[in-house]
């Protein structure tokens, strides 16, 4: 799996951070080099907080997509430090692409996105996951945020078909007992 250098400090840093908050992340790292992770339900702006300390506590190198507006001095060279990619959604044109692209070029990459595409409500979840997904041959990895149990889980491997609708049915089933901050399941 995608690690970083070790640091004892930035682990202290991301475990500490759980600790005070009363978050504990539960379910097996899966062993692979490359792979769409999507965390959801995405429902706060404390989902980055607890997920960016998850991802110093384990010491895992990820990528994250999140919106242009967070990226504004100091905290966008913070965020690029820690493996964020700014994303303007009002030109969503070419983003797929790239991501497939920075996932091939890479020996080892997890590339992290929020399949709502936004902390809103949303009934139809956006298909870019998938698509980057199939266009660069990896597995979609579930990540999940469950706030009554203050738990970050990872969870299961979706080896990727044919038809996208399926599974887009089949990942959305696997999220269904898992509550956000602000909203209940998914």
């Amino acid at each position: 799996m995608p690690r970083v250098k070790p640091n004892r400090f930035t682990r202290w840093l991301g475990r500490s951070v759980l600790r005070l908050g009363g978050w504990h992340v539960s379910g097996p790292i899966p062993d692979i080099p490359k792979a769409v992770v999507i965390a959801a339900p995405h429902s706060s702006n404390w989902d980055g907080i607890w997920g960016f300390a998850a991802k110093l506590a384990l010491g895992l190198e990820v990528r994250v997509l999140g919106k242009h507006q967070l990226f504004w001095w100091p905290l966008g060279p913070l965020l690029r430090r820690l493996g964020g990619i700014p994303i303007n959604r009002a030109q969503p044109r070419g983003m797929i692409e790239q991501a497939v692209d920075m996932i091939r070029r890479a020996d080892r990459m997890w590339f992290v996105i929020a399949p709502e595409g936004t902390r809103k409500p949303v009934e139809k979840w956006k298909t870019g996951f998938l698509k980057i997904a199939r266009a660069a041959e990896v597995p979609v990895m579930a990540a999940y945020f469950h706030y009554p149990e203050r738990t970050i889980g990872i969870g299961h491997l979706f080896h990727l078909g044919d038809d996208l609708d399926a599974d887009m049915a089949r990942v959305r089933e696997w999220y269904r007992p898992w509550i956000g901050r602000n909203r209940g399941t998914i």
